[in-house]
């Protein structure tokens, strides 16, 4: 948090319209284990590094926060921060609501929380029915932003039916770490919503896997800055902590208004080009013992999302595909590869001819890159 503090206080002062940082809004697992050290850790470096102009927006999640004490981490971290761990505040005339886990022994959420969390919203739209609520909590709502699909195992539906009457909702969630620059992450329906990834490190959903933990994604950290004007249009950009640079950007139109939907999953699919390999692109195919590795070119993005997944097939002198495989580029950095590898394994004598393709997270493909291989 220290340096991610840092780098938001940095880049906020070096804009040539606006240096506040506002407010800083943590969705959540706040600690890794939920133990008095880590929380007592937390607690110092906001003291540091979060400014007094600055409203610091914490909430507590079961996932991490309750390993240790468990539900009676409620009552300790509203202690410890001399804060409510369900608040609202408004900061600028925007109102921000957060819903942190309960200390219910029975569920993550209780009836009184999302009884509470209408009555604030009513009140939020009350104030100004023409601005965004900024709603914080820790679970994707189902079937939202990436990760939060049935399959993807990281949504819950127990704020669904209520926000889905508020258009003015912006709602941040994270749990999943899934990367918060996949297009996916920006979601618009009947509301918006916004996946934060992580601190931490990232966790993907590839084609028909779950939990897919790329190699080095404990050295990934992401976060929003999070802009709006005067006309509340809100504009997001998403910093790669590590190596400190813009991984995305996107413009909301006034997202409070429900005619401005452009991040709906329709739109964007629509818009969404293929990537392209470069015309001088190489594929090569190298064997060891019939052992078969393939190196390939990085494929271009033609639009402003990054290429997801590049889909390797080998076919057979038949035309069969024997074997099929997929690479995932490392596009949730702002560095990302200018090559890729591939080990596809043995094949028996033959004729082969192995197929590359890119495609984006709306599955935009590309043409495929193809060479020949012979396996005496």
């Amino acid at each position: 948090m220290e340096k991610t503090a840092k780098l938001a206080y940095a880049i906020a002062k070096a804009d040539d319209k606006y240096n506040n940082l506002d407010a800083f809004l943590i969705n959540g697992d706040i600690t890794n284990d939920g133990n008095i050290d880590q929380f007592a850790g937390f607690k110092v470096v906001a003291d540091k590094y979060i400014k007094s102009e600055t409203e610091l927006l914490p909430i507590i999640a079961l996932n991490h926060d309750f390993r240790n004490m468990k539900k009676a981490t409620v009552a300790y971290f509203a202690q410890l921060m001399d804060k409510d761990p369900d608040y609202h505040k408004v900061v600028n005339g925007y109102h921000f609501i957060g819903i942190s886990s309960s200390d219910d022994e029975e569920v993550n959420y209780t009836e009184a929380q999302r009884v509470w969390l209408k009555a604030q919203l009513d009140e939020a739209v009350k104030d100004d029915p023409n601005k965004p609520i900024f709603v914080s909590h820790h679970e994707h709502v189902r079937n939202t932003v990436y990760g939060s699909s049935d399959f993807d195992g990281w949504g819950i539906d127990d704020f669904t039916d209520i926000l889905e009457q508020y258009p003015q909702v912006v709602d941040f969630s994270g749990h999943s770490h899934y990367p918060l620059n996949d297009p996916r992450s920006i979601w618009q329906g009947s509301f918006t919503a916004i996946g934060t990834g992580a601190l931490a490190y990232m966790e993907l959903t590839v084609e028909d896997q779950r939990k897919v933990h790329p190699t080095g994604n404990g050295l990934e950290a992401q976060f929003w800055i999070v802009e709006l004007d005067k006309d509340s249009n809100m504009r997001l950009r998403g910093i790669d902590l590590i190596e400190q640079k813009v991984l995305c950007e996107y413009i909301l139109a006034n997202p409070a208004n429900p005619n401005n939907r452009e991040y709906t999953p329709e739109k964007q699919t629509a818009r969404a080009t293929a990537p392209v390999f470069a015309e001088d692109a190489k594929l090569k195919v190298f064997k060891a013992a019939k052992n078969v590795t393939v190196r390939f070119d990085a494929a271009q993005s033609t639009d402003s999302e990054p290429v997801f997944l590049y889909m390797v097939k080998v076919l057979n002198a038949d035309g069969e595909v024997v074997k099929s495989d997929w690479v995932l580029p490392k596009y949730y950095s702002a560095t990302v590869e200018k090559h890729e590898r591939l080990k596809l394994g043995k094949f028996e004598k033959g004729e082969y001819t192995v197929s590359v393709t890119a495609k984006t997270a709306w599955d935009a493909e590309s043409e495929a890159m193809t060479a020949n291989f012979t396996v005496k």
